[in-house]
């Protein structure tokens, strides 16, 4: 269950030639795969490039008329192993994963696939998930292309040049017997824009037919000695062959030449920030009516030396725009200029930071700092943001003490089923002591921050397991705990974690908080989800699949809101002398996935005019001691404080929000952890019928009459005051 449906927009991909299409860019870049007749797509989750997974899912029924095969790989790696397909037979196939995370878990298969070459149109289309929006460590893709020798396209934020590097991309594949990887940033993924359509095509040869009909060419193969000519065949032809097809199709861009003697270079990517910025210096418009001279490298690697030098040739001085380190392009042109002799002036990362996103700001501030020592003459404002931060007019001037404003950490949501797993061992480790904790990509890798403060590593998907093993001490009084999500244990961790922790009788403690999907990546099903999916195989248990590479000692708890039995499961767990491996599946639904499937279920029930009753908690004030507690060992975003109503009290009492989903784990913590008492659950009823109201009166009425002596002792006490 997908966090977003596509079925609607997913028709726009019947349109045919002619018809202008206004959509998002993963839809555009959806219907450019099938207007190049791509046979078949595969791909893994991650942002920012989930979204084209969930587009290809519900665009199933017209893949299947167009003969495409489609599938959710396992992993980044099968995704690319996929592209196999293209190396004897002449099909266009495509795969999708996140960077530079998916690279590095596919480079295996890429390398070998780069090695031999392909056949067919192969098209890498990789989620750059770079900058301060980024959820991962901060590295470029840059580095892969060029250690195996594949092309990088990095298209400008435009939606028909994103459409025409998908198009051209596996033209260029084929062109140049090479794999193709397409760069496609956070923003390019999500803006919206207009193209005109093609007719899709079927694929002149299907998956079906080349199964029908095998081939095979040793020389293909990476064994030697084929696998030592394929180094010189990258070199002495497919790259010649790549450079011709990207001179004659014109990828790169040349923009506004010979209007100065000066100039800028950009990947392509950054195009829409560079002429943001000129144009707060006064040097462009809102529309690329620049000034200066531009070099837009829509394609990054490899770097065609001629068009550089034709480039530069009647400038002095050239600016390159390359966002992240390490420099690979400013490196590359500097070899290329200083080979031919030009003494043009390059400048790059000495003007621009060396690392970190390129955000308008930053960029503005290198361009501004280029200009003014190359041609003052072409600023002609001065925007704010180049001022100094202490300068008060700056827009980046503290407004406010930053000590009087608290960090507020990312944290789990509302009503998440793994707030009470950490809750639990929070818990537990009041009787066992603090232990090591070996985290995971993930929701769960929250834990790191408040409340909690659990977590010291993580490795990366599926590999908590395996980030624990070298503390495998048999004379340690604490096992190592490790964490990894449902996600992680069938993308990577089942072997590299599990199965390592068996074979080396490793004692550690494996938690896996399954929540029925991988949720950190959007909510798609995996092999564990309860749910019955029509072209896919589901419902096979964590557990089961661990004890069948070994794991004895495994524990299942179906109710993670059960804080009680997850403390306990922990105790027993932490301290069984039982050697080996021990596993806890913690397993609940996903709230966020949860809500997407319950809540449209509610509003029609109640259109209906169906009876629906919704739990709601809260905090009783005059029990309520202040002592927030349960705020600590919770977290909840719907859990905070309110002023205290009694006036002789001055601790704030806890209040739970209205966005309280009915999770119940406040209270289930409170009486875990032996806190007050003052947690109450109230169910709200919608559509009552006449038994509801007829309950409601009655237990109304019965309050009113148990209160009446209490009153009239509150009373008298008033009175004698």
């Amino acid at each position: 269950m997908a966090e977003r449906s596509f079925a609607g927009e997913v028709q726009q991909l019947r349109h045919g030639a002619g018809t202008e299409l206004h959509v998002e860019g993963i839809l555009a870049v959806t219907k450019a795969l099938l207007q190049s007749g791509v046979a078949y797509v595969g791909g893994y989750q991650g942002a920012p490039i989930s979204h084209l997974m969930d587009v290809l899912g519900d665009a199933q029924e017209i893949l299947e008329e167009l003969d495409v095969y489609f599938e959710n790989s396992a992993s980044e790696a099968t995704a690319a192993a996929m592209l196999a397909a293209s190396v004897h037979y002449p099909l266009r196939g495509a795969v999708t994963f996140k960077s530079t995370v998916g690279l590095n878990v596919a480079s295996d298969a890429l390398a070998n696939l780069a090695s031999g070459g392909v056949t067919g149109g192969a098209l890498i289309i990789l989620g750059e998930d770079y900058g301060e929006g980024s959820s991962i460590m901060q590295e470029r893709s840059h580095a892969f292309a060029m250690k195996s020798q594949m092309w990088l396209l990095d298209p400008r934020p435009n939606i028909s040049a994103i459409v025409d590097a998908v198009e051209a991309g596996f033209e260029l594949s084929e062109a140049s017997n090479t794999p193709v990887m397409l760069d496609l940033r956070l923003r390019s993924c999500h803006l919206t824009g207009s193209f005109v359509a093609k007719d899709n095509k079927r694929p002149p040869m299907t998956v079906t037919e080349a199964a029908e009909n095998p081939k095979r060419d040793v020389s293909r193969i990476v064994l030697p000695p084929a696998s030592f000519l394929h180094e010189q065949e990258k070199v002495n032809e497919r790259w010649p062959a790549a450079v011709k097809f990207i001179r004659e199709r014109g990828l790169n861009e040349v923009i506004a030449n010979g209007s100065a003697d000066i100039g800028i270079i950009t990947q392509g990517g950054l195009y829409n920030t560079l002429n943001r910025s000129l144009e707060l210096l006064g040097c462009s418009d809102a529309y690329g009516n620049t000034r200066l001279p531009l070099y837009v490298m829509n394609v990054t690697y490899p770097v065609v030396d001629e068009e550089i030098l034709d480039f530069v040739k009647d400038k002095r001085a050239v600016l390159l725009v390359e966002e992240g380190q390490p420099d690979y392009i400013e490196q590359n042109l500097n070899t290329i200029l200083r080979r031919a002799g030009s003494d043009v002036a390059l400048h790059g990362k000495d003007m621009l930071p060396v690392a970190g996103e390129y955000t308008s700001a930053a960029v503005t501030r290198g361009v501004a700092e280029f200009l003014r020592k190359h041609m003052p003459e072409l600023v002609e404002h001065e925007p704010a943001l180049l001022r100094d931060k202490d300068d008060p007019d700056s827009p980046f001037a503290p407004k406010v003490d930053a000590e009087a404003v608290l960090p507020r950490p990312p944290g789990l949501c509302t009503g998440c089923p793994e707030r009470p797993i950490f809750s639990g061992l929070k818990l537990a480790e009041r009787e066992t002591g603090e232990h090591h904790v070996s985290a995971d990509i993930g929701c769960h890798l929250f834990s790191i921050n408040a409340p909690f403060h659990l977590g010291a590593t993580t490795m990366g998907y599926g590999l908590g397991s395996a980030g624990a093993a070298a503390l495998n001490s048999k004379d340690a009084d604490n096992r190592t705990i490790a964490i990894m999500g449902d996600g992680g244990f069938w993308h990577n961790g089942l072997t590299s974690g599990v199965g390592n922790a068996v074979f080396n009788k490793n004692d550690q403690l494996l938690v896996v908080v399954d929540n029925d999907y991988a949720a950190a990546t959007g909510g798609q099903d995996v092999l564990s989800s309860e749910a019955t999916v029509s072209h896919r195989s589901t419902q096979h248990p964590i557990e089961k699949a661990a004890r069948g590479v070994g794991v004895e000692w495994a524990r299942t708890i179906d109710h993670t809101y059960d804080v009680t039995k997850v403390r306990d499961s922990f105790l027993d767990a932490l301290t069984t002398e039982e050697e080996g491996p021990k596993l806890l599946v913690m397993q609940s639904e996903c709230q966020l996935n949860r809500q997407r499937r319950v809540k449209p279920e509610m509003r029609q029930a109640l259109k209906e005019g169906k009876r629906v009753v919704r739990e709601r908690f809260g905090v009783d004030e005059e029990t309520c001691t202040g002592d927030h507690a349960c705020i600590r060992i919770s977290g909840c975003p719907s859990l905070t404080i309110k002023s205290n109503p009694d006036p002789l009290r001055q601790d704030p009492v806890a209040t739970v929000l209205d966005s309280c989903v009915g999770c119940g784990v406040c209270g289930a913590n409170a009486h875990a952890a032996v806190l007050c008492p003052s947690f109450y659950r109230t169910d709200v009823v919608q559509n009552p019928t006449k038994k509801d109201r007829t309950l409601a009166r009655i237990r109304s009425g019965w309050m009113k009459v148990a209160s009446r002596g209490i009153e009239r002792r509150a009373a008298r006490f008033e009175v004698a005051a």
